[in-house]
């Protein structure tokens, strides 16, 4: 579904959608067909979500999607930089895309997003893939369009790393979900992990204004959509940068979105354990919309490795946090972020680490192996751990996170529980699957009910990942 929003400071980029529209009309009458686009995202919902608004801005200047880049004649990578597989499994795809130009000379390619914020690869992008046609930013989606038509209309190469720090608004964005849509409210971060780039290839932290929000929020739920997830880096210091107190700017804004007519659900993420204030915990708890989930990214278990990673808050206090979270919202799934193999992390450390993490009883976690980013103070480090010590520490910490997702599965058994309907099971057609306020995946037998139906569902089977039911219908 295409969304469009009615917010009038995408109407700046009117004369290169017009340019390109025309173009695009003549190429269709050369080729017989409209100019087909393919965009395909690396990364993190942020990065999912600007995806959606690259496609959007494409479609907008009278392309139509293909599902396979063979098809294409624009293809747009937009990437991400967080961890080194990352990039290179995007310089894999684009060293493919040299045979592709070849057979198809018209074919237009452009590398977006975080990767290109990164000085060294815009050079090595330059240097050695020559057949990549334009090299853009995070904060250039609405200028893609005057992109394209230079590419089109001059046969030159486009490079344009501006507008870091620019938000782009009413930008159309090109959803292939249904019922669910990503927002982000915030761009950039000033945390400044030593580990992370994201503050680098991203810029310090801006809060789009509610206004903007809620025009978004608002134009999602009449196209359908029925829950929203708010995306920041980090969203609890929303509204920070303008001298709002962050914590309660976020709260506020919770509200707000709250009360949007048609949607039925919000979540967000993701939060650092630092801004996250007792107004946020108490919109959560409060809040009938509201899911009763939070994710909170520890990274490490013990205070010493937390310190040397610039986080800012130690075991004890997170362990606080938690017990405040779950006191105060009864049935809350947390879930978490945790990164194995930090430079300098001793055998002790890394045991202390694991006993809390297994304390804390996560209901999920996403575990990723430190990855090296150059221009961190993390990657200066000349203690790296060898990838050997890496993998089994990597393993120790997913055997305790397997166990406790199990058990807070297992805990479900028995009860019931409130399931979103979202369709048929891509692992299992011949089952029906929904998702709880905690964000946990249920399974269960076809069912008379579209998207978006909100389901009573028996629990009769946990599994690690996920659960089965039985629909309880009304007599």
């Amino acid at each position: 579904m295409q969304i469009k929003y009615p917010v009038d400071k995408y109407s700046d980029h009117s004369g290169a959608i017009h340019r390109l529209q025309e173009l695009n009309r003549q190429f269709a009458i050369e080729h017989g067909h409209p100019r087909k686009a393919y965009v395909q995202t690396f990364g993190c919902q942020m990065s999912e979500e600007e995806g959606e608004k690259i496609l959007g801005v494409l479609l907008d200047s009278s392309m139509v999607e293909v599902n396979t880049q063979d098809e294409a004649d624009v293809i747009i990578y937009n990437t991400c930089c967080v961890r080194e597989n990352a990039e290179q499994k995007v310089y894999g795809h684009v060293g493919v895309l040299k045979g592709l130009k070849k057979r198809k000379p018209h074919l237009i390619i452009g590398i977006m997003g975080c990767m290109t914020q990164q000085p060294t690869v815009v050079e090595e992008l330059k240097r050695s893939y020559r057949h990549v046609d334009i090299i853009a930013g995070t904060g250039n989606i609405n200028n893609l369009p005057d992109m394209v038509c230079q590419v089109i209309e001059k046969g030159r190469r486009v490079a344009d790393l501006s507008g870091t720090e620019r938000i782009a608004e009413g930008t159309p964005k090109e959803s292939h979900g249904n019922i669910k849509a990503w927002v982000t409210i915030m761009y950039g971060c000033n945390n400044f992990c030593s580990y992370c780039i994201v503050p680098y290839v991203r810029g310090r932290e801006r809060s789009r204004s509610v206004e903007d929000i809620m025009a978004e929020v608002t134009s999602l739920a009449k196209a359908g959509v029925q829950e929203i997830t708010l995306l920041g880096q980090n969203v609890n210091s929303y509204g920070s940068e303008r001298g709002l107190p962050g914590g309660q700017a976020f709260a506020e804004l919770l509200h707000t979105v709250c009360q949007v007519e048609g949607i039925k659900r919000v979540r967000f993420m993701t939060s650092h354990p630092k801004d996250l204030s007792d107004e946020i915990i108490e919109a959560v708890a409060t809040e009938p919309k509201m899911c009763k989930q939070i994710h909170l990214p520890l990274q490490s278990g013990c205070t010493e490795t937390l310190r040397q990673m610039n986080r800012k808050y130690t075991a004890d206090q997170y362990r606080a946090l938690l017990a405040k979270i779950r006191d105060r919202i009864p049935g809350v799934t947390v879930s978490t972020d945790l990164i194995t193999g930090f430079p300098g992390e001793t055998d002790e450390q890394h045991k202390e680490s694991m006993a809390f993490i297994e304390e804390c009883a996560f209901d999920m976690a996403y575990i990723f192996i430190y990855s090296r980013r150059t221009g961190t103070p993390a990657a200066k480090r000349e203690d790296q751990i060898p990838e050997d010590v890496v993998h089994a520490r990597f393993e120790e910490m997913q055997k305790i996170i397997t166990d406790s997702s199990y058990k807070s599965s297992k805990a479900q058994e028995g009860t019931v529980l409130t399931v979103m309907h979202e369709g048929p099971s891509q692992s299992n057609p011949s089952m029906m699957t929904g998702r709880t306020e905690g964000n946990k995946i249920v399974l269960y037998s076809h069912q008379d009910c579209k998207p978006g139906d909100i389901l009573k569902v028996r629990i009769d089977t946990a599994k690690t990942w996920y659960l089965e039911g039985t629909v309880i219908t009304e007599d």
